[in-house]
């Protein structure tokens, strides 16, 4: 959101054949932040994945289609933008490790567990527990 790059986020996906079926601007406060990146706690970067998560509007999302975790990630790219595929969205706009331009998740487990922090079940337009069909950005 800060360099408004969210409708080209949402534009790569969608062109990969993804379909959205959640989508909401919010801020993200603390004690959400802390839930949400609950596996890093005690890590030395934990307190800035927490700051900078919560420091701006964020655009949260739910992709669905077939392979729909493995797509969002290559379309991503690695974490290191340095280091991205040319082509991600990382390679392409990513400018430090460490200030992160999006956020995928990395296992149906994680997905189901990033989607219910961030929407109620109705919020989204399909939701289907079973297959590899969501994604959180």
């Amino acid at each position: 959101m800060q360099r408004g790059l969210a409708s080209e986020v949402l534009r790569r996906m969608e062109q990969r054949g993804l379909k959205l079926v959640g989508l909401k601007l919010m801020q993200i406060d603390e004690a959400l932040a802390r839930q949400h990146y609950a596996e890093h706690d005690g890590k030395p970067f934990f307190p800035g994945l927490v700051s900078y998560i919560t420091s701006a509007p964020v655009v949260a999302a739910v992709f669905e289609g077939p392979r729909a975790i493995s797509i969002v990630r290559t379309t991503i790219g690695v974490t290191d933008p340095a280091e991205a595929t040319p082509g991600s969205l990382r390679a392409d706009y990513g400018l430090d490790k460490g200030r992160n331009m999006v956020h995928a998740s990395d296992s149906p487990e994680s997905a189901e567990r990033e989607i219910n922090l961030f929407f109620k079940q109705d919020e989204l337009i399909t939701w289907q527990r079973d297959s590899d069909t969501w994604i959180l950005e």
